[in-house]
Order: structure tokens, then sequence, then C-alpha cells
């Protein structure tokens, strides 16, 4: 299976990057599980899930130590992404909180700096802090999480919002209220949008019709979930596990071929949205 490529996703810039990454949420928080962890990540970079997604947040950095020691002298062609805290996130504070994160992940340039949610400060602070991190080549690209329509609209008048690279959002079959506006401008904006949390930490995985759907395909639930996120263009779906061959079990995913009707049944048991919600965070 694993002769099969994983999708490619491209950025604004124009870097491509796997459909298909590695989340660490909860990640660095015990010391106990910390090999276990750079062992995943190490192979799931072996399998090709070379898109690495973080946060300052995570373990109060310990999550970006993690990263820094599975990436260790095999930094070149990955693509790593970290996150600034709102409350970090003013023009000073952004610049000095990337730094802390480049000295926590060992490397000398973030590939994509996200702002984790809006905060207290004017979103034009933090986007000339990125510029000018952008600038100084301490990152590559910038984006936001949890940035729903109206935020993006906002963003997008301010000057320099325009180069925004990416939006990390929380979107599995159960959290599809992105489909119905946000997924389609970024779709049609060319803004890769990053699904966190892409099988709900584990709770979709006992429903019937997914168990079904999975084992008429010789399938875990999991990698039908993940395969559902695949499918969507500008997707890129970011698993977390500190497993090794759970890591390989999300990678094989990419080589299913899941029917017409299969999918039909899954748009059955998770129904698309069919108006405007709140965009859903965790």
């Amino acid at each position: 299976m694993l002769d099969d490529p994983i999708p490619a996703i491209t950025f604004p810039n124009g870097i491509e990057v796997p459909a298909l990454g590695q989340g660490t949420w909860n990640m660095g928080e015990r010391a106990s599980e910390a090999e276990r962890e750079i062992a995943s990540l190490k192979a799931g970079i072996d399998l090709g899930m070379t898109l690495i997604d973080t946060a300052e947040m995570y373990g109060e950095g310990d999550s970006e130590r993690i990263v820094g020691r599975a990436i260790k002298g095999r930094r070149d062609g990955l693509f790593i992404v970290t996150k600034v805290y709102p409350w970090n996130a003013s023009r000073r504070g952004t610049i000095e909180a990337c730094e802390r994160s480049l000295s926590r992940l060992g490397i000398d340039q973030i590939d994509l700096y996200l702002l984790h949610w809006r905060g207290e400060h004017p979103l034009a602070d933090t986007v000339e802090a990125f510029e000018d991190l952008k600038d100084a080549g301490k990152i590559r690209a910038w984006g936001v999480s949890n940035f729903d329509i109206g935020d993006i609209e906002e963003l997008l008048a301010v000057p320099g919002g325009r180069h925004v690279a990416a939006n990390q959002v929380l979107y599995n079959l159960a959290r599809r209220g992105i489909e119905y506006d946000l997924l389609p401008w970024c779709q049609e904006h060319g803004v890769p949008v990053i699904a966190y949390s892409p099988i709900e930490q584990g709770r979709i995985l006992h429903n019937p019709e997914l168990i079904r759907i999975a084992k008429a395909n010789q399938a875990t639930p999991a990698q039908i979930a993940l395969a559902f996120l695949l499918e969507r263009d500008g997707v890129i779906a970011i698993p977390k596990t500190s497993n090794a061959d759970r890591a390989a079990e999300n990678r094989d995913c990419v080589s299913l071929d899941i029917s017409d009707e299969d999918w039909a049944a899954l748009d059955a048991a998770f129904p698309p949205p069919t108006r405007k919600s709140a965009l859903e965070m965790l």
C-alpha cells in the first residue's frame, strides 16, 4: 500500500506538502511517553507524512521540544507548523514567541506560523509581525487557526492580510459546519484548510455506520475518517498518534477506493450542513 503516494496540497507560495501530516496535541505532557512520541513521529516521517503540526500551547512548549528531538538531523524535506498564543500576538510579542519556538524546535526557520485563535491584539499588529518574520527569514509563510468567514474578511482588510497561507480549523465527519461557507471560500481562494482532530479524538470511531463501511472496505474506522478528509480539495489532515504502528495505519488510508454508495452512506450518517453555524472549536 505504501506505493500509493500521499496526495499533495500546494500553498499560495508554491510549496507542496502532503495532504496527510502529523499532529502533536497532548505530546510532551508526560516524560514517560516522550520516547514513544518521538519514535512515532519519526516513523510517520519515514512514511512520507513530513508535515508536522505543533504549537507553543501544547505542553507549554514541551510538544515543540518533542518535535525538535524527532526532527534533529533530518530537517530537510520537512514542513514544520507551529502557532503563537493569542495573548503573545502583539507585534513585539509575536516576534519574541517565534524566537522561543525556533529555539525549542532546534531549527532556523518555521515553514508555517499560525495565530492560534483571535485574541485581544489587533490583527494588524500580528500580521505586521508575521511579515517582519518572513522578511527576516524566520518563517516561510504565516496563517491563522480557528478563523471563520467573518474573521477572514477582517484579516483581508488588514495591510498584508491577503498573504494568509492557511487556516487550521476543527474538521471531521462529525464537525462538517465549515462545508457551508468557510471551506468553499478557502478552496476558491487557494487557502489550504488544515483539519485538526480529524477523527474527533476517537469519539466517532464507534459509530455503527462508520464501522460497517470500514469493514466493507477492509479498513479501520479511522482510515475511513481520514480518507473522507483527503477526498476534499485543499484539505490537510493532521492525525495525532504516539504509536508507530498507528502512524502506518493512518498512512494506508490513501490507498482506499471508497465507492459512491459508501460516500452517500457516510453523508447519511454524518449529514453535511444545510445552514450557517458558528465555527466549532476544541
